[in-house]
């Protein structure tokens, strides 16, 4: 009877454990592993959003370009005058050199009497341009002075030639200096 009971007690118990395996089985292990890999996403963008803040000091940007007012403030804008012709003639040297010059003259924008009296006295600025390079020397016709020698244009023309308008701006949009 012992012997019975124990044949009864072996034979419940391999038929109440059912053995894990099949789909089932395979789904759990596969849903473990995403879970797992999810999780793992979510720290690690935890730390990096966290080890950013820290280093932007809390958004702020690390590396700032300082700003001069000298580059923020605004340059006026010119209409040009590109009508003049090209001027040429040779140095006061003793050996002289041919210049060959085009001159761009700006005036404040919009500014319709500034271009009305350039315009109507176009030769008499071309012939002072012409005797301005002819009493110049080579040297101090050199790249170094061409400020220096547009403050002087723009300071003439204002000064002897024109009466109701200034000129603002004097560029050279060529000048060659070849020497005989």
């Amino acid at each position: 009877m012992a012997d019975d009971m124990e044949d009864e007690g072996m034979e419940d118990s391999g038929a109440s454990a059912p053995k894990k395996g099949g789909i089932g089985g395979l789904f759990a292990g596969f849903l473990k592993w995403i879970l797992i890999g999810v999780a793992a996403i979510i720290l690690i963008v935890t730390i990096v959003v966290i080890t950013t803040l820290i280093l932007n000091k809390s958004g702020k940007r690390q590396t700032s370009i300082p700003v001069s007012e000298e580059f923020t403030s605004q340059r006026e804008d010119y209409d040009w005058y590109t009508s003049l012709d090209q001027i040429r003639t040779l140095t006061s040297d003793a050996n002289p050199a041919s210049v060959s010059v085009t001159i761009a003259l700006g005036y404040r924008k919009d500014d319709k009497q500034a271009s009305t009296e350039i315009t109507s006295r176009r030769i008499e600025i071309i012939d002072f341009l012409r005797r301005f390079f002819s009493e110049k020397t080579t040297e101090e016709l050199r790249p170094q002075n061409e400020e220096m020698l547009k403050q002087q244009i723009r300071d003439q023309i204002n000064d002897d030639i024109l009466s109701n308008s200034r000129i603002r701006a004097v560029m050279f949009t060529s000048k060659d200096i070849i020497q005989q």
